[in-house]
């Protein structure tokens, strides 16, 4: 009975993200996150010690959100169905799976249409200037941010709530909040965000490498291993470069480049040699590796719970 109540919260957010995807109608706790930091970053993120001030502020927030997840959870742990139901609920919010496939989805449907349709669609899901992109970069683009989304958005969450329950799943979507809105290197957050960015870093040091493996097993492309080997660490970002490498060495595509952010032109090494051009097929590969990966962690949790639960 012990072992029903642990996984039920995560199979039933599991399966609500599956379902129903991000609930846009709904109080989102990412957007009380973003609101939050949006809040310190404009008190703080001016004058000299900009670094310090960004640290303690990224330190105070993420410690909060853990400290008031457990605390809700210590309150709610007589009332056992209430204390699955907040589970249920927290794990559903942090999961981002479904949502993103299906933007990616749209953003190859709307290239189809026409290069300005491509362009505005793939905004709604990357950070970059998208009014200059080709209709190839349109695709790489969305496919780039369904790879790193899978980490982010599915198997960092889940690796973090094996770790430490729904409070350190709370708090690591508090992490990529924090490094989706400040962590940019660019002259605003530069300073106030490092500490942020860095946080970010070691948070997905694990799930990006693990993100890889479960896409390699999930389409059995075991050469694809030797492709991020060679690719995983060619990104600017430490952990982004292993999903995207492994989508990349699956699909055998090139990924990267350089990118616009706020005006300032990143560039990006590449990822792969080949440069081809997508088609809605790589869509729904790339959305099948995407669920069969997300299928084997959640199997990984299972599997511990069932060795860890009394």
């Amino acid at each position: 009975m012990e072992y029903l109540i642990a996984i039920a919260p995560l199979l039933i957010g599991w399966g609500a993200d599956l379902i129903l995807g991000d609930p846009s109608r709904l109080p989102h706790p990412v957007v009380g996150f973003g609101k939050m930091i949006s809040f310190c970053e404009h008190k703080f993120n001016k004058g000299d010690h900009r670094t310090l001030k960004g640290a303690i502020c990224a330190v105070g927030l993420i410690a909060a959100v853990y400290l008031a997840a457990t605390l809700c959870l210590r309150l709610l742990s007589p009332f056992i169905w209430a204390k699955m139901t907040f589970e249920a609920v927290m794990i559903f919010y942090c999961l981002a799976g479904t949502t993103l496939i299906r933007e990616v989805d749209m953003v190859f449907k709307a290239a189809d249409e026409s290069l300005e349709a491509g362009r505005r669609q793939v905004g709604r899901i990357v950070g970059r200037d998208t009014s200059e992109l080709t209709d190839q970069e349109i695709r790489a683009a969305a496919l780039e941010t369904l790879a790193e989304n899978l980490s982010d958005g599915v198997i960092a969450p889940l690796f973090w709530y094996a770790v430490l329950g729904v409070p350190g799943m709370l708090a690591y979507k508090m992490v990529n909040t924090l490094d989706s809105m400040i962590g940019y290197r660019n002259e605003r957050f530069r300073s106030f965000g490092k500490v942020a960015a860095r946080i970010d870093d070691i948070a997905n040091y694990i799930p990006a490498r693990l993100t890889a493996l479960l896409m390699i097993i999930s389409s059995l492309r075991w050469r694809a291993i030797t492709f991020v080997w060679r690719f995983g660490n060619k990104h600017t970002s430490p952990n982004s470069g292993y999903p995207e490498a492994a989508l990349a060495g699956i699909l055998d595509c090139r990924f990267g480049g350089p990118h616009n952010y706020f005006g300032e032109c990143v560039h990006k090494p590449y990822i792969g040699d080949k440069s081809r051009y997508f088609f809605y097929d790589d869509v729904i590969r790339a959305t099948a590796i995407n669920r069969c990966s997300e299928i084997f962690a959640i199997l990984l949790i299972v599997i511990l719970k069932y060795y860890t639960t009394p």
